[in-house]
């Protein structure tokens, strides 16, 4: 999973959170299990995600093969790597 953070001119606007699930990932049925899944994991980080944030979260095909917990851990340490410094710089601000 490959996940990007950016931070929008309008900081006073909602963060926002995508997902990318390609063909690669299998077929219909898999690609939506993969976007149900990731948008349930994601969706307490949303809520605590900096105004003005745009989260981009980009599944890999290893993301089918792996259950709901091992692609929570996944997510969770890749979002934790990713929003240590927009936190850290939010509150020495």
């Amino acid at each position: 999973m490959v996940v990007h953070l950016a931070l929008r001119k309008e900081v006073n606007d909602p963060p926002l959170v995508g997902f990318v699930v390609s063909k690669a990932i299998g077929n219909a049925v898999t690609r939506n299990l993969v976007k149900r899944r990731l948008r349930s994991l994601a969706r307490p980080y949303s809520q605590s995600l900096p105004a003005g944030t745009l989260l981009v979260i980009r599944a890999l095909p290893a993301a089918a093969l792996v259950d709901f917990d091992k692609l929570g851990r996944d997510l969770d340490n890749c979002l934790r790597k990713l929003l240590a410094p927009t936190i850290s710089q939010e509150s020495s601000n």
